[in-house]
């Protein structure tokens, strides 16, 4: 693990900080592995939440082009780069994963938001991805994922123009959930995973399988959610929510998963 990336876990929730605050969190080949490596781990462990977070002012200026330059990676090709493996850890993490945006998000510190479950960010955040200004495409999917959010004019705007979006702009085109006062920033949002946390763990995890599962014939989709609701039914998380229910308690999801 890079002292560039740090981990730390609370009431199981794991947060994954950019921590290379000097370089406005620009990333390098280590800083990709030692995240790709923590999201790894939260399939497989008690963690319930993870966000994904940067510094005071620099959530990521992008790739550390330095670093970039050395070792271009070659997405697809015979061998998986860091950069790639951050990016299917991300795709794969069955957790809910927040993305906390406190100022500069360029490049894939804004691509990777298109991959997290929820996000949040400061009224300073500035959100951009000059690919086309570097002389070259976009990545990470966004050329399929962002006009589908946002309509393909608007995606646009990012994806050739490379245009700076303001945080009411990227709230307002839905790439973000909300704004949230820089005072207490990370603690709204810690409190928003911790909400997350404390509901059925399996319950959470199927469900955004089902929302992160490629379109299909809408049929086929309700079937297949209904032999999942159909063995939630029998679960014992059903049960306690059940339960408490009825006796007029919030539930205790606690002891599972």
């Amino acid at each position: 693990m890079t002292e560039l990336v740090t981990v730390t876990d609370t009431n199981r929730v794991r947060t994954i900080r950019i921590n290379r605050p000097d370089k406005k969190n620009a990333l390098t080949r280590p800083m990709y592995t030692a995240m790709a490596d923590a999201l790894k781990a939260a399939n497989g462990d008690e963690t319930r939440v993870v966000i994904i977070a940067g510094a005071p002012g620099a959530f990521s200026a992008g790739n550390d082009l330095m670093d970039f330059m050395e070792a271009p990676p070659h997405i697809g090709g015979d061998e998986t780069p860091p950069v790639e493996d951050f990016m299917r850890a991300l795709l794969a993490c069955e957790k809910p994963v927040i993305a906390a945006v406190d100022g500069l998000a360029v490049g894939i510190g804004t691509t990777l938001l298109l991959h997290c479950d929820l996000a949040y960010a400061t009224p300073r955040s500035v959100f951009t991805t000059p690919f086309v200004n570097l002389a070259l495409a976009p990545e990470y999917g966004s050329s399929q994922v962002l006009p589908g959010i946002v309509g393909r004019v608007v995606a646009s705007e990012l994806l050739l123009l490379g245009a700076k979006w303001d945080a009411a702009r990227a709230e307002a085109k839905h790439l973000i959930n909300a704004v949230l006062a820089e005072e207490g920033f990370e603690d709204a949002v810690h409190k928003i995973a911790e909400e997350l946390a404390a509901k059925a763990p399996a319950a959470v995890k199927e469900a955004k399988a089902l929302i992160t599962r490629p379109e299909e014939d809408l049929h086929a989709r309700i079937v297949h959610e209904g032999g999942i609701f159909a063995s939630q039914l029998r679960s014992e998380e059903f049960k306690e929510a059940a339960t408490a229910f009825m006796e007029r308690r919030a539930p205790d999801f606690s002891k599972f998963g």
